[in-house]
């Protein structure tokens, strides 16, 4: 007798082949059948009139902490994630040496990750010191599959302490730190992760502690990967965010050589605004590709709903010399934005080439007001900067600027797109097809209360279906289920083949859709985060076991710690293939 029987769906098995109508039979964690069947079974569902997948892979997540207080991981787990990533960008909680260090890990995760203080020092345990130990609190207590990079920066920490943020590594270090990797792989982490993006700054407003360290302290952890089996590379830099100069391309296919396994990074913007930068990254990864090594850009196939605001840390302070000023007290602060001659500075540095990516958020006019707290700014709510300006005949910027003092800067702000327009999006059709473009990027359990990536997954599924339609269902669930899968050699997943792991997701192609973006107070210490229910999912199993019912989550926890070599096996470089 078989646990489950899906009867009748409309199969997508992931590999990109075409649809076809059968039945897939699930005993204990492995799918045992797929085609016409017949048996008994505890349950048997009808999927007359849905679509049957395999479950999506998030590639690029920061779970690593919100697990412990949402073992769910939601929203992700609702949108059909069954496996996600974490550890990216050189960001994990383990290794740490004591208290001193984990302090410094949860302040550098504040700034760098937009996670609350109160819930990192509350909602996590933090009773680890090795990352096999980190690991351990994971396994059994989570609600689907995780594999976890080993962040650059703990491991610089754990070796090197307070001297990490400020010294070159000596040789003796840096072999501390290849012995630590090697432990730290060997207890199950993925492989290495590092960031030498500017944009990443601790709690003290330093550079993050592999952002100090040499090229050759980063190949040469790069270069311990390689002695382990199904491991990766990943990596955030300057270059992935305003384009990457020749020693940064050189650096990333040294990386990708060195550990003789393939490089990510996050996140490859498209916007026909600024055609060279796109140029430019896709250029990177051919010339990677050239030299032997493989190097892969995430994208994301949606525009991510994100908010801002003048009061808080956010991507405005990324703008060109508007740090100093968002960073005054709210008092002196709300006085500069008050001043005629600052405001015509800050318009103008923000418009400026200095800008780079975050250009893309001067689309003024577009900005749609959220939350307002004053009786000037009541009715605002909902229309955008561009029509109040137009009434009150006066710049988009400056209008702007009036309604967030009239709110004492807590207005919520929610940018329009400025890469909303037809040939970004042909643009971005064209890169889902380069062989070194794949999707993802999500940040998910990361900028709690800036961004909204989780839902991407059926965000995309509903504009394949009832949108842009720009590539067919095949397509596009092949992109979020076989193709990373296959990016970290995940053994058995990512496809519905007898024998595989059954991570399945079953949904309603006329409904399937990402709900509203809400700001939802139910982190611990009560902080706000982003958050979307999904619609159309009928079904999400997770190594057999149903964790999500008619678009509720239910109260198993399947999931497992995926383990490098275990549970993944080596993906070659085009060097060694």
């Amino acid at each position: 007798m078989f646990d489950y029987l899906i009867k009748n769906g409309t199969i997508i098995d992931g590999t990109g082949d075409a649809r076809f109508q059968g039945d897939i039979a699930i005993q204990d964690d492995r799918i045992v059948a797929v085609g016409t069947i017949d048996g008994e079974a505890k349950e048997i569902i009808d999927a007359t009139g849905l679509v049957v997948a395999p479950g999506f892979v998030d590639p690029h997540t920061h779970y690593d902490a919100q697990l412990f207080w949402d073992p769910r991981a939601t929203p992700s787990n609702l949108h059909g994630v069954t496996s996600a990533v974490m550890g990216n960008c050189g960001f994990t909680l383990a290794p740490v040496n004591n208290e001193q260090d984990a302090d410094y890990l949860r302040r550098m995760m504040v700034k760098v990750e937009g996670m609350p203080l109160e819930a990192l020092e509350t909602g996590v345990s933090w009773d680890w010191n090795s990352y096999g130990e980190y690991l351990s609190k994971l396994e059994g207590n989570i609600g689907l599959n995780v594999a976890t990079m080993v962040g650059h920066c703990a491991l610089r920490l754990a070796v090197m302490g307070p001297d990490s943020t400020k010294e070159i590594a000596t040789p003796e270090q840096v072999s501390e730190m290849q012995s630590l990797l090697k432990q730290c792989i060997e207890e199950g982490g993925l492989g290495f992760s590092t960031t030498r993006a500017f944009t990443h700054n601790d709690g003290n407003g330093d550079p993050v502690p592999s952002r100090v360290a040499s090229e050759d302290e980063l190949l040469a952890l790069c270069a311990v990967v390689a002695d382990h089996e199904g491991t990766t590379l990943e990596w955030a830099s300057d270059g992935c965010l305003n384009g990457f100069t020749d020693d940064e391309v050189d650096l990333m296919a040294n990386m990708s050589l060195a550990g003789r396994r393939p490089l990510n990074w996050n996140v490859l913007t498209v916007d026909s605004a600024r055609p060279s930068d796109y140029k430019n990254q896709l250029k990177a990864l051919e010339t990677c590709t050239d030299k032997g090594a493989r190097v892969v850009a995430l994208t994301m196939p949606v525009l991510v709903g994100m908010n801002m605001s003048f009061l808080t840390y956010c991507g405005l302070n990324m703008m060109p010399d508007w740090g100093p000023i968002l960073g005054l007290p709210v008092a002196e602060r709300m006085e500069k934005l008050r001043d005629p001659e600052t405001r015509r500075f800050m318009e103008e540095r923000a418009a400026s080439p200095d800008a780079g990516v975050f250009s893309r958020l001067t689309g003024w006019g577009r900005y749609i007001i959220g939350d307002t707290y004053s009786e000037a700014n009541e009715g605002l709510k909902g229309r955008t900067v561009g029509e109040i300006a137009l009434e009150r005949g006066v710049r988009d910027f400056y209008c702007l600027l009036d309604i967030v003092l009239a709110d004492e800067l807590r207005t919520v702000l929610w940018p329009g797109p400025t890469d909303d327009d037809p040939a970004s999006w042909h643009m971005r059709t064209e890169a889902w097809q380069h062989p070194d473009v794949m999707i993802g990027g999500s940040d998910a359990g990361a900028h709690l209360d800036r961004m909204s990536g989780a839902p991407y997954t059926t965000s995309w599924l509903h504009d394949c279906i009832h949108g842009k339609s720009l590539i067919s269902l095949e397509e596009t669930i092949n992109h979020i289920t076989q193709v990373p899968a296959e990016l970290f050699g995940l053994r058995d997943r990512g496809v519905l083949k007898e024998g595989t792991f059954a991570d399945i997701v079953i949904f309603n192609p006329e409904t399937i859709n990402a709900g509203e973006v809400i700001l939802l107070n139910d982190l611990p210490g009560g902080e706000g985060r982003l958050y979307a229910d999904v619609e159309g999912m009928h079904r999400v199993f997770v190594n057999g076991i149903p964790t999500v019912v008619d678009n509720e989550p239910t109260d198993h926890l399947p999931g497992t710690v995926l383990k490098s070599g275990r549970d993944t096996y080596t993906v070659a470089i085009p060097a060694d293939a």
